[in-house]
């Protein structure tokens, strides 16, 4: 007995985790960056 289940909509959920996932990342180095950015910046006195 074959159901034929759908797997697309799986193969494109598991992409767009994937891709939140990597943009989530990047925006939380992106911020955490600046901020260790701010602190030297301000340790030297500018």
């Amino acid at each position: 007995m074959h159901e034929g289940l759908n797997h697309w909509t799986f193969v494109i959920a598991a992409y767009a985790i994937g891709i939140a996932a990597t943009a989530g990342l990047i925006g939380w180095s992106w911020t955490a960056m600046r901020r260790a950015e701010a602190r030297r910046e301000r340790s030297r006195g500018r």
